[in-house]
């Protein structure tokens, strides 16, 4: 195997819960919970309804519970559907680095697998904190990556799903073969008007990863150089080796202690902006407003630059993209939330008329404080002859504008009520805050039982 694979499956099966302090568990803690409440968030959805009518329609000698049911299906499939779940809000975490994306998309993989093979909740905690290093620790070496962030998560959720299934060194690293070489994500999902693929892609990879991880466990071989080996994934696309730095443990922090919580139900990007908007929304007329001028970092206005669909969106997975459209609904509503992407709320003509006032500029002093700071500006010029100008360098979720514990349970129950009891969610929130204690997840699950 190539020096990659040897890296990552020594890694994955060395590590342990006791490798944790108590502040990575507590952090994970709040991962779990963040993430599990973005899913029944996401129950509703269509393509949450389509991925569990799929699901619903496997059986398996080896069953995984879908989130929101009592039923059941293969583990893969149950790692789909409740994938879709947790991605659809686009409210679940974010990492940023080169590469960057969505890590606790992998969570579903843990949880899948570790349904029928009752894993506890430390190893729950353990596989989360594995699939964040490799995850995070791969997309840091690959700046501008050429392909969707799934290509980061199917090898990390196969690692967590080796690890529950407690594989060694040589079948986890044909695992990772597995979810390496059949499974590479184009970017393409993310670009233009944005189909329900967008939040449904990771789910995939999650799924390629718990499938990789059962071959491997039953003997199929991957190729023995996925990463290195000629045309493979650096040859493939980057023309050039990755080396991957000294991972989580010791004296090396872990990954998912860098990993952002997000405020609102829309694209990391769109944080800053919406926040803005709405403390506008406080000081001025929407009647009023003769034009709208936002500044921010490269990332953020990459799309609204180059991209005419993120001025007029016709998809919720457009408007949860479009800087433009949350911020029009920001100022108009003085709240973005779930309802603010209902085809009625999108098709508003009432938020073309704001839309078209607004124009969106990078700041290059912007973009050299990126990813330290997620600065934006806006300024709005009023038809009375008046100017208001609002700044942030740190939305809400910021690590240095963090979430606390009430706010992760307050977010919690803001997604998850809608669809299940204020007494579910204070049960589930309950037995989520003491997973390091849960025998399963059994418990989690029926609690959320829609």
């Amino acid at each position: 195997m190539d020096q990659i694979t040897e890296f990552l499956s020594t890694y994955s099966c060395n590590l342990t819960y006791e490798d944790l302090d108590p502040e990575v568990v507590h952090h994970v803690k709040r991962t779990i919970i963040d993430t599990i409440g973005c899913a029944v968030g996401g129950y509703l959805s269509e393509p949450g309804k389509i991925a569990r009518h799929i699901a619903n329609n496997i059986t398996s000698t080896l069953p995984s519970r879908i989130l929101g049911t009592e039923n059941y299906s293969s583990t893969d499939m149950a790692g789909f559907a409740n994938g879709v779940m947790v991605r659809y809000l686009d409210c679940n975490d974010s990492y940023f680095s080169p590469g960057g994306g969505h890590p606790s998309d992998m969570i579903p993989a843990a949880l899948a697998m570790g349904d029928p093979f009752n894993a506890d909740g430390r190893t729950i905690i353990t596989a989360t904190v594995l699939a964040y290093e490799v995850f995070c620790r791969i997309s840091d070496q690959v700046p501008d990556s050429p392909w969707d962030q799934g290509i980061f998560s199917v090898i990390g959720a196969a690692c967590a799903a080796g690890k529950v299934m407690g594989l060694d060194k040589n079948h986890m690293a044909n695992a990772i073969s597995l979810a390496v070489v059949p499974n590479i994500p184009l970017r393409v999902t993310r670009m233009g008007e944005l189909s329900m693929w967008k939040g449904c892609a990771s789910a995939s990879a999650t799924r390629s990863g718990l499938f990789a991880a059962q071959l491997a466990s039953e003997g199929m071989t991957g190729p023995y150089e996925p990463f290195e080996g000629r045309k493979g994934l650096w040859d493939s696309a980057l023309n050039r080796t990755i080396s991957l730095d000294e991972f989580g443990g010791s004296n090396q922090p872990f990954r998912i202690m860098a990993n952002t919580f997000k405020f609102y139900p829309s694209q990391i990007h769109t944080q800053a902006p919406i926040g803005l908007a709405i403390d506008l929304h406080k000081q001025i007329d929407i009647s009023d407003i003769k034009s709208i001028h936002i500044d921010s970092y490269q990332g953020a206005v990459s799309s609204a630059s180059t991209e005419p669909e993120k001025w007029d969106p016709k998809t919720r997975e457009t408007a949860d993209h479009s800087i433009p459209y949350l911020v029009a609904v920001g100022l108009q509503d003085g709240i973005v939330n779930p309802a603010s992407f209902t085809d009625e709320r999108i098709q508003d003509p009432s938020l073309r008329t704001i839309l078209n006032k607004m124009t969106i500029e990078e700041n290059a002093s912007f973009t050299a404080k990126y990813p330290n700071e997620y600065n934006c500006r806006i300024e709005v010029q009023t038809l009375s002859g008046r100017t208001f100008t609002v700044e942030t360098s740190f939305p809400k979720g910021h690590k240095n504008n963090p979430l606390d514990d009430s706010e992760i349970n307050g977010k919690f129950k803001r997604l998850a009520s809608p669809t299940i009891t204020n007494e579910q969610c204070d049960t589930a929130l309950g037995l989520l805050w003491d997973l390091e204690n849960l025998e399963t997840f059994d418990e989690v699950f029926d609690a959320l039982v829609v």
